[in-house]
């Protein structure tokens, strides 16, 4: 099957009616007009100001019109081409498409090889190639942030290995104009393209969170306006966890989550009208026992689902996660993970990030989980392909040729699609226990332990141009000489 570029079928979800759905959009405009965002960037403030908001530097507090927001959600673009490092791996970020990203941002790698560990360069490197490797992943992202590299220079060696190692669309640092600029300057060299060119169609991606409840921090604010200069896509997430930063309610979270999410789209846009943004939501709740966050509950499919009803309202592509609170590759974490995915499936997430491999509340990246989510991932994948019901899928041959009683496993209908039909698993082992005991009695973990060896083993990275990537690098080593740069702040 091709899982390179899938479209959800389903119809998506709900769990609000559209009267609901409009309360909290309108409840989110009064927010932003009435209680306001609190922007520490002075920069951000005055185009805030320029484009008609209410801003006091004093309090750094800027009330933004609903005008303003309805004039961001126009420009904005619905539909986003996005040229990545081959042609076969372009993407159109828009309303019902679905594009599949592994966890991102982790501090700490770990396998069952080699125990849990601060996640160095290495582990990047490794997790890139197996990123690369499966076509259900369509974006690359820092799945792990090499601790063992200073973070000054931290961003010229992240891209590099996407670089060198990936076709796939690949993900640029957002901590400050100098680091951007980098980035893109080395996307820009081994890609081989003009600095128009570059600007025409987005050439790699970012994320930024807000800081919940209400408030931009400078290097967010920063990076929003980076990348809407040169209309490269950015993907705005609130992380709003219910009872903590975020109203107890899933309707009061997503209240919130809409109105900071829409405050900074609108900043993409009063920077560069038609800026390429995602609308963007990540909420679940906290255990209120201890504060802790949980992933995979009901509230967080239920704030899935009402995530979706809201960038529909307002027509945008958009992304959304799942997650696992389990600290190890268990059913735990399975659980969570295949909740908060049914629920950002359901509800027709363009973007599902943190697919594969999350653990810990983000805190560490499992390689024995990215394989077993996996499992997950080309499930839906498999949903989006097409269902055939033509004349001769059903069967009437078949159904003649066996009796009552009899067994399809040599109907020629079968024979015809034995090898086709079935989804083939990646990791699952589909033996009965005495087979699944001569072969070794692997768990899952051991058997994907297994896969990601074999997948490192046989890797081959995809062609690029020696020369173009020579002069990424060779610029690259030029700037960490100069002394990198530093992120704000």
């Amino acid at each position: 099957m091709n899982y390179r570029v899938l479209r959800n079928p389903f119809t998506p979800a709900t769990v609000f009616s559209d009267d609901r759905v409009e309360a909290i959009h309108r409840a989110a405009l009064d927010v932003l007009e009435n209680l306001g965002m609190k922007i520490l960037l002075p920069d951000a403030r005055a185009r805030f100001r320029t484009a008609g908001a209410l801003v006091d530097d004093e309090s750094q507090i800027v009330r933004i019109g609903r005008e303003i927001v309805e004039q961001a959600i126009a420009t904005a673009p619905h539909s986003i081409p996005v040229r990545a490092g081959s042609r076969r791996r372009d993407l159109v970020i828009e309303p019902g498409a679905l594009a599949i990203q592994t966890g991102a941002g982790a501090p700490n790698a770990t396998d069952l090889k080699r125990g849990r560990r601060p996640g160095h360069l290495d582990d990047f490197i490794e997790l890139t190639k197996l990123i690369q490797a499966f076509d259900v992943l369509h974006m690359l992202n820092p799945v792990v942030e090499p601790q063992d590299v200073a973070p000054h220079v931290r961003h010229y060696e992240v891209t590099r290995v996407q670089l060198e190692l990936s076709d796939k669309l690949p993900f640029a640092f957002s901590r400050g104009t100098r680091q951007v600029e980098d980035c893109f300057e080395m996307i820009r060299l081994a890609r081989g393209v003009s600095d128009d060119e570059f600007r025409r169609h987005p050439h790699c991606h970012s994320i930024v969170n807000t800081n919940s409840p209400r408030q931009l921090d400078i290097p967010m604010a920063q990076g929003l306006i980076d990348f809407a200069r040169w209309k490269q896509l950015m993907v705005v997430t609130p992380f709003c966890l219910m009872g903590a930063m975020a109203p107890i309610t899933v309707a009061g979270a997503l209240t919130l989550s809409h109105a900071e999410a829409l405050a900074a789209i609108s900043l993409t846009q009063v920077t560069n009208p038609g800026a390429p943004v995602c609308y963007g939501a990540f909420a679940s709740n906290v255990d209120m026992k201890s504060g802790a966050p949980a992933f995979g509950t009901p509230e967080q499919v239920k704030a899935n689902l009402g995530a979706g009803q809201l960038a529909r309202l307002i027509g945008l592509p958009w992304r959304n996660s799942t997650g696992a609170s389990g600290n190890i590759n268990d059913a735990q974490a399975a659980n969570e993970t295949q909740m908060g995915a049914w629920g950002a499936f359901l509800a027709g997430a363009t973007i599902l990030i943190h697919g594969a491999g999350w653990i810990e509340g983000g805190l560490a990246i499992s390689f024995e989980k990215l394989i077993t989510d996996l499992e997950i991932m080309q499930t839906f994948a498999e949903l989006c392909t097409e269902t055939p019901a033509d004349d001769a899928s059903l069967a009437l041959d078949a159904l003649a040729e066996v009796g009552p009683g009899g067994h399809f496993f040599g109907a020629a209908h079968t024979l015809e699609r034995y090898d086709t039909e079935f989804y083939e698993p990646l990791v699952a082992d589909w033996s009965n226990y005495g087979t699944w005991i001569e072969r070794g009695g692997k768990d899952a973990s051991v058997r994907a332990t297994e896969v990601w060896q074999r997948v490192l083993e046989d890797f081959r990275p995809p062609e690029v141009s020696d020369v173009r990537l020579a002069e990424a690098i060779a610029f690259a080593e030029k700037r960490k000489n100069e002394g990198g740069a530093l992120p704000p702040g």
